[in-house]
């Protein structure tokens, strides 16, 4: 048994959730990689690149995956390409990421970041402000905003998200028999629910 862990936008292998479940799973004696998902560099960041670095983890073998936020994305994504894959559990999957950032930021703000070719944003990894390329936004216009896999999968969204809101999350599971959403008292972060989330998906994660 082996998992991938597919962290979020401006974060890093280092990131609380990260370690904390990989803590949790090494304890079980199973196997866990936390790739870095900006082997590229931040300015650099695109889903393809993303998605090329999990694939590269992967090694075309039998994971479970566990994503956070875009890497929740990335996760959906690998799933519904590699049917190797053999679960998922995703943590405030950033679905329709590339359209939402203009409603998030406005037209005004998309036009300018597309003019200068790169915006600068907080990096939660390094508590730095640092740039990202517009390329992002072009790249992940190319795939598809709600990625539809067939296998099992557990998705936990906090209620009071402000950055994804949950109904992205309650619209994607709509109808889908093989995922179940359970929606948490908490943010987008879900920091201070990571002990409840862990209690809920133990079994489901592990399960031969």
């Amino acid at each position: 048994m082996r998992f991938l862990y597919l962290h979020g936008f401006a974060s890093s292998p280092a990131s609380r959730k990260a370690q904390f479940f990989a803590d949790k799973l090494r304890a079980e004696g199973v196997d866990v990689d936390i790739p870095a998902l900006e082997a590229d560099g931040f300015k650099n960041l695109t889903i393809t690149g993303q998605l090329k670095i999990a694939e590269e983890a992967g090694r075309g073998e039998a994971v479970r995956l566990i994503g956070s936020s875009m890497g929740g994305y990335i996760a959906a994504l690998y799933a519904s390409l590699h049917p190797e894959v053999e679960r998922l559990m995703l943590l405030a999957p950033a679905f329709g990421f590339a359209e939402r950032w203009g409603l998030r930021l406005g037209q005004a703000t998309i036009d300018e970041w597309k003019r200068n070719g790169s915006m600068p944003m907080r990096h939660y990894g390094t508590n730095t402000m640092q740039s990202v390329g517009y390329g992002l936004i072009e790249d992940g216009l190319r795939y598809p905003a709600e990625p539809r896999f067939s296998q099992q999968a557990l998705l936990f969204h906090g209620i009071q998200d402000d950055v994804i809101p949950l109904a992205f999350s309650e619209q994607y599971s709509r109808g889908n028999e093989k995922l179940r959403l359970v929606p948490l008292d908490s943010g987008h972060e879900m920091t201070d629910v990571m002990d409840l989330i862990w209690a809920e998906s133990r079994e489901f994660l592990l399960q031969a």
